[in-house]
């Protein structure tokens, strides 16, 4: 018989977090988590599915608490592409979100529908390398027998909760960020899965599950592999930004910043977004609403990066100097430069190694900082006596939290909850255990309860040197 605590798994790029939760307060009562590895060069970053479903496994076994979940969902990286055979087996490596060798696929998309603003309006959003539509455009133009022998086409939650249930499901939040799913209308575009360089068999497409919908109960055979209980139920699942504002229980009129392997800048609407730009991508939301976002490829590991080239520490800052550093290691999504390599300018001769990893942190914030007009306007507005909220495993980071400060000029607040992706998971297992909407259980759980910083100037001196710098070296960096 299945238990009374519920789980949320967080099956993000870089490792699988699995908390267990006390449903009836939120509190978390057990954790676990276990890496996957990510390879390729040049553009390509890939991971086999099985190291998802091995690491939930041992990320669960960790908890020690198995045993004890009457229900669990997973929060998923978005966009990532997997295709499976009759049996759904994966027939390659899953194609993760931040692989950019779609790009010409995308341009290319952009131009059949009619051009931006036809994607935005029909889509809400403007195809860039690596939304699962232009990935699925590349793997038909450079692995035509691969798309052909596709039974089913996945997103990676959706790949945990097939094999978790046996039954094809995704969900609106997750599903909006693929390119080829309606917000307005709520259901797949076929006019999108017909184009020429798409020609995807609806049929193939896992059916869209709603905000309190159970995905069904687990297996024998996945109850077995992972020591859960027969009986286990399965949540909708979502995409990891969705889970993440669910988990917080964002409200209308709040904004939340995420730092980590990539940086996230969303608000909670109650509308569909259509931004013509790109800037701003129209997703929905895992409470039956929406969830304007706008993504940059570059945060975290980045600045690591950076850090580590100069020996520094990550804390390890120097005010002054005159540096810009444009962080595009792995291309860029915000703004759309997929082809953009790292930049760093303003050297002098006294310039110190920790002034420039100073300007590593702007220059993964500063895209951010200068999409939240955008997000705040298909958001119907924020409130602006409301905190700019901070998560991700950034947050935790003084370096990272002066700086959105600075060049926001906003007050923050830091929730005390961390694993938010893998708690707004446990809020839908919750929901479906309970059968209550998960909104009321995100809001009787609280998760944006913490600590608020005052606001501080902004530094509009810095965005005006960064701006500048990246205008001067857009030929440089693929022309943006």
């Amino acid at each position: 018989m299945a238990g009374r605590l519920v789980a949320g798994v967080d099956c993000s790029t870089q490792g699988t977090k699995v908390v267990v939760v006390d449903p009836g307060d939120g509190a978390i009562v057990a954790e676990g988590r276990a890496p996957h590895p990510v390879s390729g060069t040049g553009g390509a970053r890939e991971t086999h599915p099985d190291a998802w479903w091995e690491a939930l496994g041992t990320a669960l076994a960790a908890t020690g608490r198995a045993g004890d979940i009457g229900a669990l969902s997973v929060g998923g990286q978005q966009h990532g592409l997997v295709v499976v055979d009759g049996a759904g087996r994966p027939l390659r490596p899953a194609v993760l979100w931040n692989d950019t060798r779609s790009a010409p696929d995308a341009a290319a998309l952009t131009a059949d529908l009619g051009g931006p603003a036809a994607w935005a309006a029909r889509t809400g959003l403007v195809p860039v390398a690596s939304f699962t539509v232009t990935t699925w455009a590349w793997l038909r133009r450079t692995e035509p027998e691969v798309a052909a022998a596709a039974r089913g086409v996945r997103l990676p939650h959706d790949d945990v909760t097939t094999r978790l249930t046996g039954r094809a499901v995704t969900d609106r939040g997750d599903v909006s960020g693929t390119g080829w799913w309606s917000p307005r209308d709520e259901a797949y575009a076929a006019d999108v899965l017909a184009l020429d360089r798409v020609r995807l068999d609806p049929a193939l497409l896992p059916a869209v599950l709603g905000p309190d919908e159970a995905a069904g109960e687990v297996t024998a055979t996945a109850a077995a592999a992972l020591g859960l209980a027969p009986g286990t139920l399965v949540g909708p699942g979502t995409g990891d930004n969705a889970a993440a504002a669910l988990g917080l229980g964002l409200r209308r009129g709040q904004a939340a910043i995420s730092l980590g392997t990539s940086g996230v800048i969303d608000a909670v609407s109650d509308v569909p977004a259509a931004d013509a730009t790109g800037i701003v991508a129209g997703f929905a939301d895992a409470a039956g609403g929406f969830l304007p976002l706008a993504c940059t490829l570059n945060a975290t590991l980045a600045v690591d990066r950076v850090a580590g080239w100069l020996g520094l520490d990550r804390e390890a800052v120097q005010d002054g100097g005159e540096v810009v550093v444009l962080p595009y290691l792995d291309g860029e999504r915000t703004p759309d430069l997929p082809a953009a390599a790292g930049t760093i300018t303003g050297l002098r001769h006294d310039t110190a190694p920790g002034q420039v990893l100073r300007a590593a942190y702007e220059g993964a914030v500063v895209s951010l900082i200068e999409a939240l007009d955008g997000v705040a306007a298909a958001a119907g507005g924020l409130d602006p006596a409301a905190p700019l909220v901070l998560i991700g495993g950034g947050a935790r980071g003084g370096v990272w939290r002066d700086t959105v400060a600075r060049l926001s000029g906003l007050a923050l607040l830091l929730p005390d909850a961390q694993e938010l992706v893998a708690l707004g998971a446990a809020v839908q297992a919750a929901a479906v255990l309970a059968g209550e909407h998960p909104r009321d259980v995100a809001g009787r759980w609280d998760g944006s309860r913490g600590t608020e910083l005052p606001a501080v100037p902004r530094d509009e001196a810095t965005l005006a040197r960064h701006r500048a710098v990246r205008t001067a070296l857009a030929d440089l960096n693929g022309g943006a």
